[in-house]
């Protein structure tokens, strides 16, 4: 079965639901209904059925609403935990640890003020990632606040790695 336009001279086409066969070498053809008075959409989807083609492309079932950049923070964030830095920073997970750990990817990816830099970090997956989208500019003061604490330990643990660290 299949659809066929069929051309009129002095009316509008008609839309035919039409079978179709061969008897030795002819050709031949039967009208099984008349689809002319259908709407244009519901003889698209028959037409796509009897071709066993899906009646929704994925353009058609979705829409994207909005996408978020994320290559470049993945690749960033999987150096960090590759190298060490988040454990280096805190032994274990806590809401400061990702806060410095956003801000520190956040100005390798984007160098800018630290005030930028929170604001920005919206415009990309890192405050999904590291769950801290809900954060304020007191909880960031406070985060780096607990940085400033931990700073004699960070240092030693990097020098014995051999790193040299400047406070200037």
């Amino acid at each position: 079965m299949y659809v066929e336009v069929v051309r009129n001279r002095n009316s509008r086409p008609a839309i035919l639901l039409r079978e179709g066969w061969r008897e030795g070498k002819k050709v031949c053809k039967r009208t099984v209904a008349n689809l002319t008075g259908w709407a244009a959409q519901k003889v698209e989807a028959l037409r796509r059925v009897l071709k066993d083609e899906p009646l929704l492309g994925p353009h058609d079932a979705f829409a994207i609403e909005r996408s978020w950049p994320h290559g470049h923070v993945g690749a960033v964030l999987e150096t960090i935990r590759q190298i060490g830095l988040e454990k280096l920073i805190g032994a274990k997970r806590s809401r400061e640890r990702d806060l410095v750990v956003a801000m520190i990817l956040e100005r390798l990816i984007t160098p800018c003020s630290k005030l930028a830099t929170t604001r920005l970090w919206h415009s990309t997956t890192l405050a999904q990632l590291l769950e801290v989208e809900d954060a304020d500019e007191d909880e960031r003061y406070a985060a780096m606040d607990w940085l400033l604490a931990h700073q004699g330990r960070i240092e030693k643990s990097l020098g014995a790695r051999g790193i040299k660290c400047s406070t200037t």
